[in-house]
């Protein structure tokens, strides 16, 4: 079983119910966030996750809703794991993601110098592992699986979007994507597909070019659910609304989603939780 904790649905806009987009991803016994947007580790202390309980780190891209809170991460869990000569965090995800872990890093200096100044058993920076890619295995550990395969988000480039496998239970993490064959060979079978949706017919309309931007690299609900369809996915969990969900319109979105889709249908707020089982 694989257990999926959206603990951020936000968008760029700050939003006081919905943290930045983040998902928590359990499987046999190991943890994976996918993606830091702001508020991560409050929404994680929620479902009992620290940043020291944290087995790796996966990055879909680097737009700052994704990464926001990349520094907080890295410096919490450095100041709260107190084993002696702790593993470095394993980070993966597309080139470029090793430049801004050392810029975050840099941007910390200070504060890392302080901590270091202050406490005996702090006595090296945060220890990081850093994995870039594109494509490919990237994971095996335990019973556990990682493949990753490009997606489209341009101009924004290189994206990916993961997969994670347990046993024959398996979840796809796909980011903020249009619809691409990199996406649809990733999640070909898979037991969940975990998507961002935007509600083009909502955003198309406002006035602002500049919002109506938004509407070229990312998904509709339609088009996420037909990517599930032609995937054959048992499961679609709907994340990082835009713009989110007015209470009492959760059937309109799902709705939509049934439209395209005739399977399992998952949307909720931060700290919504999905168990995925193998078939």
């Amino acid at each position: 079983m694989i257990e999926i904790t959206l603990l951020g649905t936000g968008s760029p806009i700050p939003d006081p119910n919905r943290a930045g987009p983040s998902t928590l991803v359990r499987a046999g016994g190991q943890v994976f966030l996918v993606d830091c947007g702001r508020g991560v580790l409050q929404r994680a202390a929620a479902v009992g996750v620290g940043a020291a309980g944290l087995t790796a780190l996966l990055i879909t891209h680097l737009h700052s809703d994704h990464i926001g809170d990349l520094g907080d991460l890295l410096i919490t869990r450095w100041i709260s794991t107190f084993a002696p000569d702790p593993a470095p965090l394993p980070i993966i995800g597309p080139p470029g993601i090793a430049e801004t872990v050392e810029a975050t890093l840099q941007a910390f200096r200070h504060d890392i110098e302080y901590r270091i100044a202050h406490h005996a058993d702090l006595n090296a920076p945060p220890a990081v592992e850093v994995h870039e890619c594109t494509e490919g295995a990237v994971w095996d550990r335990d019973g556990v699986s990682i493949r990753v395969a490009p997606t489209d988000h341009r101009p924004v480039t290189p994206t990916v979007g993961f997969r994670i496998d347990h046993g024959t239970a398996s979840v796809v993490l796909a980011g903020d994507t249009v619809p691409c064959p990199g996406l649809d060979r990733l999640a070909a079978g898979a037991g969940a597909l975990v998507h961002t949706v935007i509600r083009k017919d909502i955003v198309g309309n406002i006035p602002q070019q500049r919002l109506q931007d938004i509407c070229d690299y990312h998904s509709s609900v339609e088009e996420a659910a037909a990517t599930a369809a032609r995937a054959g996915v048992g499961t679609l969990v709907m994340t990082h609304y835009v713009p989110a969900p007015v209470a009492g319109q959760e059937e309109q979105w799902r709705a939509l989603a049934a439209s395209q889709f005739g399977g399992r249908i998952e949307l909720g707020d931060d700290l919504h939780r999905v168990e995925i089982d193998a078939p």
